[in-house]
């Protein structure tokens, strides 16, 4: 494509925007973003954009201004005349709220689909949505890539004797199974209810997992309420060491206190969103690569289903 590519970046994330420009081969164009006194942001691309083709990376979990930075980004880029705009959404921000599972709420996920699209993004590049189908909220192309593959190098670099994998809800079912196939383990589950939002309950075991190593695996950390409480059930259980992986830590009020305090040996995470502090525990793979490597092919017309690694 003889069309020029420029990669632009929100200030959710900039380590890893950085990153991804690095890997690339590039580096972050220039644009201004700042408030003014009553905190009304501002953004203006410091050079042109006409007829290129912009990638736009910006992760949007809270606070809100992380989403509308990203919103006046791509409304900027179009209104500059930029040939294709791309939102590159490491962390996907609302998609928890992906159904009308209560009388009277929002469907976030949605609503954010609609904000995007009006806002110019003809395209959206992300990672490991907490459900899949909210692709189907946008009318535009989403390519969704997956840190299994990050995560799948790394444990046959450092492979665990003796390895069970298990979800830590049935919601990430399919994800352990898979994770769990491909490393020639055997797979578990936990059955646990939540009785309100970011409380969960383990109700039982489903699986062997005594005298095992333990993988559990999920998309999301946020209060490390379900993590946590997986390890302890599993500890209980006799299992021996105890390791996690996440794509995003979001890792908000006690989450950090609860892992120290946790049987968990090892939490694996990606830097989709930035760590808060550091931890002993916790050990950040960066999606650099994964990203820099779709944004080529996505500006050469190429496919990028062999990064669809699920």
């Amino acid at each position: 494509m003889d069309t020029p590519l420029a990669i632009f970046a929100g200030r959710s994330n900039l380590a890893l925007s950085r990153a991804i420009a690095e890997q690339y081969g590039t580096s972050l164009g220039e644009v201004t973003i700042k408030p003014f006194s009553d905190g009304e942001l501002y953004v203006k691309y410091e050079q042109s954009i006409r007829g290129e083709d912009i990638f736009v990376v910006q992760s949007t979990p809270p606070p809100g201004n992380n989403i509308i930075e990203l919103l006046l980004l791509l409304d900027a880029a179009k209104r500059a005349s930029a040939k294709r705009v791309t939102a590159v959404i490491p962390y996907f921000g609302y998609a928890r709220q992906d159904r009308k599972d209560q009388p009277r709420v929002s469907i976030a996920s949605k609503m954010m689909a609609n904000l995007l699209t009006e806002a110019g993004a003809d395209r959206i590049l992300t990672m490991d949505l907490h459900a899949a189908q909210i692709q189907g909220f946008f009318d535009i192309p989403v390519d969704h890539l997956y840190a299994s593959r990050l995560f799948i190098d790394h444990f046959s670099e450092h492979p665990i004797e003796n390895l069970v994998v298990v979800a830590p809800d049935v919601g990430s079912l399919k994800m352990a199974r898979s994770y769990a196939k491909r490393l020639g383990a055997r797979l578990a589950f936990i059955d646990k209810r939540r009785p309100k939002q970011n409380v969960a309950e383990v109700m039982n075991i489903v699986g062997e997992v005594e005298g095992k190593n333990v993988l559990i695996v999920d998309d999301l950390i946020d209060t490390a309420g379900t993590l946590t409480n997986a390890a302890s059930a599993l500890r209980e259980r006799g299992t021996l060491n105890i390791i996690a992986t996440c794509t995003h830590p979001i890792l908000s009020g006690p989450a950090y206190q609860r892992i120290e305090d946790s049987p968990i040996d090892q939490l694996l995470v990606t830097d989709t969103v930035p760590l808060r502090k550091p931890s002993n525990k916790i050990k950040v793979l960066s999606v650099a690569g994964i990203f820099a490597e779709a944004i080529q092919r996505i500006h050469t017309n190429d496919t990028i289903s062999a990064l669809f690694d699920d």
